[in-house]
């Protein structure tokens, strides 16, 4: 897989601020948006919080490196996207070992104040993604789930245009079919 973005990047001397208050500075700013992006893709507060936890240990190697500061923000939500994929390929290998059983999504699903309807169909629809290839999830996640531009699926995924389609497509029909939707 690519580096997460393209960074231009200036030599490490180059700026005299502190890591550690640039570093504080960007989790100020955008340490909530990385949180709902992980939980929105992964659907369990612990791995959120744990992603965003490591998505800002890789930022704080390369926050004062960047040549164009407007670029954190997308390059922080590029790794998040990064790391959660990790993690949901991760996770399919520990449910095939046995190593993790099914998660209750009724917690992650109350957050919001919606329905306890719409509440039920959200765990729902969590479950079956946990049974999805991770690309598939990723894919229909970033499109359905983040709002995002089918061209920036692609980009997410590491993939082409008419595969990024595929994938999305799949994890539509196999959501309907099990919702009952079809």
């Amino acid at each position: 897989m690519r580096s997460p973005l393209p960074l231009r990047l200036v030599p490490a001397d180059a700026s005299n601020a502190r890591p550690e208050a640039a570093l504080d500075q960007a989790f100020r700013a955008h340490a909530s948006q990385v949180a709902t992006v992980a939980l929105r893709i992964l659907g369990r507060c612990d791995e959120a919080d744990d992603l965003v936890q490591d998505v800002f240990m890789k930022a704080g190697k390369w926050v004062l490196r960047l040549r164009e500061p407007s670029a954190l923000r997308a390059w922080l939500l590029k790794v998040t996207v990064r790391l959660a994929w990790r993690r949901l390929r991760r996770r399919r290998w520990r449910v095939a070992m046995g190593l993790d059983g099914s998660h209750d999504y009724t917690e992650m699903a109350s957050r919001g104040e919606i329905s306890p309807e719409d509440g039920a169909l959200l765990a729902e629809v969590y479950r079956i993604l946990d049974r999805m290839p991770a690309r598939e999830r990723l894919a229909w996640s970033l499109r359905y789930i983040e709002g995002e531009q089918l061209e920036g699926v692609a980009e997410h995924c590491d993939c082409s245009l008419a595969t990024a389609k595929r994938w999305i497509a799949s994890a539509a029909t196999r959501i309907r079919q099990e919702i009952g939707h079809d």
